[in-house]
């Protein structure tokens, strides 16, 4: 190609998906409450919404740490939302069983519970939850769940009242003007 020639256009890219962090905790029952507004979110928006699971276990819930481990062993294996909700949905059994309900829904689902077991064990995946958790601490999460959407705090932990609407009017506003997050 000589320089006097047009350069070539390259092919359009989709656009960049507005990204949602969720700080979650998977003992939590106000995360399992927002499960349904994390679905519809997801069912509105598609691939135009990143829904990005951000941990912050809580003191107060004993097995908190070894799920948002788990739940990271399950992003590995390809089923991270997915464990996610089955954990949430289940989190009486979560209270009563602990660690051998988090590798007993690993099998529920098809994932490879002995490599859980042995994440679990052998704390692979702390380094990435103690992370999320003292970026969580510096943007003031508290409690969860929380959302952080265009630079917005929005605590969910206090009142899921109103969230999902505020989420959108920050999705829509941000995809209008071509904005990531």
């Amino acid at each position: 190609m000589s320089e006097s020639s047009p350069a070539a256009t390259p092919p359009a890219s989709p656009a960049t998906p507005v990204v949602l962090d969720v700080w979650c905790e998977l003992q939590c029952p106000d995360c399992r409450t927002a499960l349904d507004d994390v679905r519809a979110l997801r069912a509105r928006y598609g691939e135009r919404l990143e829904l990005r699971l951000r941990h912050f276990p809580l003191e107060k819930h004993q097995h908190s740490f070894a799920a948002a481990q788990a739940a990271e062993e399950a992003a590995v294996q390809g089923q991270g939302w997915p464990y996610v909700e089955a954990v949430l949905g289940r989190v009486e059994e979560l209270d009563r069983k602990g660690e051998p309900f988090l590798v007993e829904v690993a099998g529920e689902l098809g994932l490879d519970a002995e490599e859980f077991d042995t994440a679990l064990i052998d704390g692979r995946h702390i380094l990435i939850v103690d992370a999320d958790q003292a970026e969580g601490k510096a943007i003031g999460v508290t409690g969860t769940p929380t959302y952080v959407i265009g630079g917005e705090r929005l605590d969910g932990g206090k009142s899921q009242e109103g969230l999902r609407e505020r989420v959108q009017e920050i999705a829509d506003r941000l995809l209008a003007s071509g904005q990531e997050s």
